[in-house]
């Protein structure tokens, strides 16, 4: 049975950085799309950043909410068990929980949806304050 497992939330002051991490089991993420996600408090779930680089869609695209460009980057280890959100100049409207997920490979230009997702991680927590 694939899983998710996601660390590497935290608290941190405006301007901080933190790297997340989701590690899988089960599953290669050279063979699937990637997504980021956040959900603020009292709001929905956001795709915040998208990977469809896979070794199926080589040329597939990487992605960024326009709110995070420039901030956030999103990366892949060669062993295909681990993603990872970098994120920098982290700010109070950052906050949230964070989700990874996988799902299957495609080569749309934007990220997909949250329902093309099937395989979520368990949710990381992220404060930013002073």
């Amino acid at each position: 049975q694939s899983q998710l497992v996601e660390s590497g939330g935290g608290s941190v002051q405006p301007g901080g950085s933190l790297r997340l991490s989701c590690a899988a089991s089960g599953i290669s993420f050279d063979d699937l799309a990637i997504g980021w996600f956040r959900q603020a408090p009292g709001k929905e779930r956001e795709v915040i950043a998208c990977d469809a680089r896979t070794r199926f869609t080589p040329r597939g695209r990487v992605n960024y909410e326009e709110t995070v460009l420039g901030r956030f980057t999103i990366s892949r280890d060669p062993g295909g068990s681990v993603v990872s959100l970098q994120m920098d100049h982290l700010r109070p409207d950052d906050r949230g929980t964070y989700y990874c997920a996988a799902g299957s490979a495609h080569e749309r230009p934007l990220c997909v949806p949250l329902d093309d997702y099937d395989r979520w991680g368990q949710g990381t927590q992220v404060t930013v304050s002073a």
